[in-house]
């Protein structure tokens, strides 16, 4: 059964019957109704069943309005014409000079009498009333009576239903298309760069491809997962953090955490940086601030993460901060303060979710800090941490038996995930580079895959940590210790 023809055809007989077309209209419900019975009967989700049962009432409703306002039309047609005398459509004399003979009283013509009708509850319509005027050569007829006019009023209110039926048919079909915003009122090239550029809709980053950082965890499940599988138990003043902000060294695994997020509650993505939202033109960063929120809302529940906040909501208030920039720092304020207006009355599964990084948080914005709730820190992997950073790292490269990692995690302290990364990537390049030591350019072309698959040794890795620094200083791991000291809500 495809569910889009179905949609198709409710939405049809909905427009035949804004169009007068009510047989036309009359034909699609029917058929409507009958598919969705065929498509209850296939169906074995109980609770699936029961929303298809709701949409068919729904129609079925309709359909009854649209019976309602025939059966209406045809208690107004009139078996014999009744003529009614009308003195203005007789001939006049031909000598304007003479006046014509005074018409007595009693034949005066004062308007249609009125004509007799079953009484069927309803009110008749004035013959020369526009409501029954012909449309076209087929003759359609536009409802005009009290009765017509709420007829017509419910199918129109109908339109919201027929959205509402959509969307479900639209998420519950396995080859339906996903929805797409409607960017009416703004610029359809900003509304086109932010669905190009910024949302995505599958990261692929599971928890489990982020070593340590259990504490980070554990606060965004409570933050984002948790209120979708118990939406009746944050709300109130246990409603969702509005916002959380992940604070620590570069390199760290904030975007990576973001990421995580985005997959495991299957959320819609925003990947914001300073380049999306800025623009040469005046008050268009406002706008492109105002569009980024409009557009997750509507694909909510949904995750903004905005990495590098600090390059855009820095401090308030220098002497070197520009007007526009001033105004999008404003806006960006405002459109946090209504997200979590909306969290506090909407379900929780249809929240917002803005997810900030930055390596400078000394330098953001005072009131972006009180509306970022949580402020969590994202420090350098631990011993255990760097184990498993080097086991998630070498998964697809064959290690030699002498390879320690235990070893090499000691000697490795201090270093971020980053540059672990660099240390497993340069030292897994270290028997490629051995092999093509000293050979032409044609004799490297002729070398085959298996001749290059070779296992990385632990003198690789003793190389690689020779050539490879840590790139966080302990000078800077106290400035972070010490924000997180003063402003840190873990």
């Amino acid at each position: 059964m495809n569910l889009t023809e179905i949609c198709d055809n409710a939405k049809k007989g909905r427009e035949y019957a804004l169009l007068g077309n009510y047989d036309s209209s009359m034909v699609y419900y029917q058929g409507v109704i009958q598919q969705i019975h065929k498509h209850c009967q296939a169906l074995k989700d109980p609770a699936l069943k029961t929303k298809w049962h709701q949409v068919r009432q729904e129609v079925m409703e309709e359909y009854e309005q649209v019976k309602i306002i025939v059966a209406t039309l045809e208690s107004f047609k009139v078996d014999k014409p009744v003529d009614f005398p009308n003195p203005l459509l007789e001939e006049c004399p031909r000598d304007p000079a003479v006046w014509p003979p005074p018409i007595p009283a009693e034949h005066r013509y004062t308007g249609p009498a009125p004509v007799k009708r079953p009484n069927t509850g309803v009110k008749p319509q004035r013959k020369d009333s526009p409501g029954l005027q012909h449309r076209g050569p087929k003759g359609r007829t536009q409802p005009n009576s009290k009765t017509e006019k709420s007829g017509a009023r419910d199918v129109r209110g109908s339109k919201a239903k027929d959205e509402k039926a959509k969307k479900n048919c639209q998420d519950e079909a396995g080859d339906g298309e996903p929805k797409k915003f409607d960017g009416t009122g703004y610029d359809n090239d900003l509304v086109d760069a932010l669905e190009r550029d910024i949302i995505s809709r599958n990261p692929n980053i599971h928890w489990d491809d982020i070593a340590d950082l259990e504490d980070a965890k554990k606060l965004l499940r409570e933050a984002v997962v948790l209120p979708m599988w118990m939406p009746e138990f944050f709300k109130g003043i246990r409603r969702p953090w509005k916002g959380v902000l992940m604070v620590g060294p570069p390199g760290t695994g904030k975007t990576m955490l973001a990421k995580a997020v985005a997959t495991e509650c299957g959320t819609t993505f925003f990947n914001v940086s300073s380049a999306s939202l800025s623009s040469k033109y005046r008050g268009e960063s406002e706008k492109l601030v105002r569009l980024l929120f409009e557009m997750a809302r509507y694909y909510a529940p949904t995750t903004i993460f905005i990495d590098e906040i600090d390059s855009i909501c820095g401090r308030r208030g220098s002497s070197d901060e520009h007007e526009a920039s001033r105004r999008m720092k404003s806006e960006l304020l405002v459109q946090m303060d209504g997200v979590g207006g909306a969290l506090e009355n909407d379900d929780p599964s249809k929240m917002v979710m803005v997810l900030a990084a930055t390596n400078f948080p000394w330098d953001i914005d005072e009131a972006l800090r009180r509306r970022l709730e949580k402020r969590i820190y994202i420090p350098l992997p631990t011993a255990k941490g760097r184990a498993e950073l080097l086991k998630i790292n070498l998964k697809e490269v064959e290690v030699a038996p002498d390879v320690d990692l235990a070893l090499i995690a000691e000697q490795i302290q201090g270093y971020s995930g980053a540059d672990i990364t660099n240390v497993c990537r340069d030292a897994s390049m270290m028997a490629m580079r051995r092999r093509i030591q000293g050979l032409s350019p044609e004799e490297i072309r002729a070398l085959s895959k298996d001749e290059l698959q070779m296992p990385v040794t632990m003198e690789d890795f003793e190389l690689s940590l020779k050539k490879i620094s840590k790139s966080v200083s302990t000078a800077d791991l106290e400035k972070y210790e010490s924000w997180m000291a003063e402003f840190g809500s873990v």
